[in-house]
């Protein structure tokens, strides 16, 4: 079982920016919230997997590195790869299921954006 989250990595104009440098390492964040991630390295403060598709610590841009597409988003993976449940970098097109963060701007869009949506 595997599910996306609301985690990317910064791949769009503005990403240059030198905190978020390297974007591997400094450039995850929470869409959601538009807020980072810990980097990448501190594995005290995020829950990327230690292993993966080629046994590489996560984030590890597996398909990219296999001729596909680049790993930008965030998924959980349950047992995927007999790692428990872990962060995985995956590429962004695959299909999954979403988890659903509900705050006030995000409920505010959808409102605006579907008038006639009762929420």
């Amino acid at each position: 079982m595997y599910i996306w989250t609301s985690g990317r990595i910064c791949d769009f104009p503005g990403c240059e920016r030198p905190d978020l440098q390297p974007t591997s390492i400094n450039g995850w964040f929470w869409t959601a919230e538009l807020q980072k991630l810990a980097p990448t390295s501190d594995r005290q403060q995020n829950d990327w997997s230690e292993g993966g598709g080629i046994g590489l610590p996560q984030p590890d841009n597996r398909e990219l590195q296999q001729g596909g597409a680049r790993e930008n988003c965030l998924a959980v993976l349950n047992n995927f790869y007999n790692d428990g449940v872990h962060w995985h970098d995956v590429a962004c097109h695959h299909v999954k299921p979403w988890v659903c963060e509900e705050n006030d701007a995000l409920l505010k869009y959808v409102r605006y954006t579907n008038p006639n949506l009762r929420i």
